[in-house]
C-alpha cells in the first residue's frame, strides 16, 4: 500500500448485549477472547498510529485492558455502531492527538486480514475520498438471494449507487446463475473508513427515508449526498453472529 501521510485511527466496536448472542467479544476463539484476536490482528497489521475498542461494557474494556491493548468507555445508548465510533474518535483524539482517517472494524471479525485493512484505507490517496468500504464478488445464489447478505452496486469510478438486501442490479432477462457468472453482483463488507470531518458530520444527519426501508445506515449518507468508494477485495469476511459460528471459526483455526 502507497503510504499515505496521515495519522490514522483503528476503532473496534465491542457492545456486551446482542439478542443473537449476548457477551458476543467476550466469547472464546480457541483460548482468547475474540475481541483480543481482533485487535491482535489489526495491530499486527501496522496501519494504524493508535487502535483501541469503543465499549459499553467494564467486563470487556477490563480484557482488552488486562491483554495490553486500549480501551475506552462510551455510551450504551448509542443508536448505530458509527455513532459510538464517533465517540471514540473524540475520546482518542483528546488523549493521542489528532487523527485523520478512522477506520470503523467490526470486533467480531477474528480472522481480519491485513489486506482487507490496507484496501479499506488505500483510496485515501485520493483527496476527493469522503467514505470507503468493500465488496466482494457473489459467487453462491443462496448468498445472492439472502435478504441478511447487504448487496451493493457501484459507478464506474467505484463510488456506490446503492445498498440493498434484495438483488441489485435485478437482470430481467437473464437467471441469477448467469449473473454470478458474469460478475456483476456484489456483496457488501461492512468494513469502513472515514476522513474526520466527514464522521463528524454524518452522525449529526437525521434517519433517512431510504435507511427506513431497507435498515441499512449507509443509505442515509448516500441520500445526504456523500460518496461511498468500494473497492473489491478478494478476501472473504467471515463473521460471528451466532454460537454456531464461532464453532465455525474454531473448526476453521484448528485445521490450520
Amino acid at each position: 500500500m502507497e503510504k499515505l501521510n496521515k495519522r490514522i485511527l483503528g476503532v473496534i466496536p465491542a457492545r456486551f448485549a446482542s439478542s443473537r448472542f449476548e457477551g458476543k467479544p467476550l466469547a472464546l476463539i480457541g483460548d482468547t477472547e475474540m475481541i483480543v484476536c481482533v485487535c491482535k490482528r489489526v495491530e499486527e497489521s501496522g496501519l494504524f498510529d493508535k487502535v483501541i475498542v469503543a465499549t459499553d461494557s467494564r467486563r470487556i474494556f477490563d480484557v482488552v485492558q488486562k491483554n495490553n491493548f486500549t480501551a475506552v468507555m462510551t455510551s450504551e445508548n448509542h443508536a448505530c455502531g458509527t455513532d459510538r465510533v464517533e465517540e471514540a474518535f473524540n475520546i482518542a483524539k483528546e488523549r493521542f492527538g489528532e487523527f485523520d482517517i478512522i477506520v470503523n472494524i467490526q470486533g467480531d471479525e477474528p480472522l481480519i486480514r491485513k489486506e482487507q485493512l490496507e484496501e479499506v484505507i488505500s483510496p485515501f490517496i485520493d483527496e476527493d475520498v469522503q467514505i470507503s468500504t468493500l465488496c466482494k464478488m457473489i459467487e453462491e445464489t443462496q448468498t445472492l438471494t439472502n435478504p441478511n447478505v447487504v448487496k451493493v452496486v457501484f459507478d464506474n469510478n467505484n463510488n456506490a449507487l446503492y445498498f440493498s438486501r434484495s438483488v441489485i442490479p435485478y437482470n430481467r432477462n437473464e437467471t441469477f446463475e448467469y449473473g454470478i457468472a458474469k460478475g456483476i453482483y456484489f456483496k457488501h463488507i461492512g468494513l469502513y473508513a472515514f476522513r474526520k470531518d466527514v464522521l463528524s458530520k454524518i452522525v449529526k444527519l437525521y434517519l433517512s427515508r431510504l435507511e427506513k426501508v431497507e435498515s441499512l445506515e449507509q443509505l442515509r449518507w448516500l441520500e445526504e449526498g456523500y460518496k461511498i468508494r468500494v473497492s473489491v477485495t478478494e478476501f472473504e469476511s467471515i463473521g460471528v453472529d451466532t454460537p454456531e459460528d464461532l464453532e465455525k471459526i474454531n473448526n476453521i483455526l484448528n485445521t490450520i
